[in-house]
């Protein structure tokens, strides 16, 4: 694990002054990040996507670790609401078009702080997807802020060594099977080692947008 390097950057950029944020999915995985934020930056506004989708147990799960690490945790909530995400039919977005439904309630809502911070600090890892894999530690958006991956190079292993030492309550739907948690109607429980593979499960498709290159003020409809 490399919990030092990480540490010594948080303090390396504060002492420089940069205004930064993190953002999280309130994951079991995303627990790691979240006690190193915890223990070396509480100050640090921890933003959560609320995108009307999440299971409830992600609710709980998040209010659950923000009181227990004492974090500061904001919800971001789309800025378009449900009523106008559905075609003539009366069909919600992620049945037909799921990439504009991740943009409408994930990143359009986060788009505005790139305007405001200097850092984006969240906690992709590089053995989670090959597109994750060529990314570095520090990443452009676009805007003004530079993404931050901690975590880019910590193993699952390391993270289940992690959570264990320090003795972090899991997501209550790990149990269940569900290794990777995202919105309600697009994740499932799965048995593969592959801990992605249950999200958005038939689709042809494997980011939501959050991480990509376009993070920063393009929509999939312009």
């Amino acid at each position: 694990m490399y919990v030092q390097p990480i540490i010594n950057a948080l303090e390396r950029l504060k002492l420089e002054g940069k205004s930064m944020f993190a953002t999280s999915s309130f994951q079991s995985q995303s627990n790691v990040l979240l006690h190193l934020i915890s223990i070396t930056a509480p100050e640090i506004p921890v933003y959560f996507i609320d995108t009307g989708y999440h299971f409830p147990e992600t609710i709980v799960h998040k209010n659950n670790i923000a009181s227990i690490l004492g974090l500061r945790v904001i919800d971001l909530k789309p800025m378009v609401s449900k009523h106008l995400q559905r075609d003539a039919a009366g069909n919600l977005l992620f049945t037909f078009d799921p990439d504009y439904c991740c943009y409408l309630n994930k990143v359009q809502p986060i788009e505005e702080l790139f305007s405001k911070f200097d850092i984006w600090i969240n906690g992709i890892r590089a053995e989670q997807s090959s597109y994750r894999n060529n990314l570095s530690e520090f990443e452009p958006t676009g805007g003004k802020t530079v993404r931050y991956h901690p975590l880019l190079n910590w193993t699952r292993e390391d993270i289940e060594e992690y959570l264990l030492k320090h003795n972090l309550p899991a997501h209550p739907l790990e149990m269940s099977g569900y290794k990777s948690i995202g919105c309600e109607p697009c994740t499932r429980p799965v048995q593969a080692d592959d801990n992605r593979q249950g999200r958005w499960f038939g689709m042809k498709k494997t980011e939501c947008g959050l991480h990509s290159e376009k993070t920063c003020c393009n929509s999939p409809k312009q």
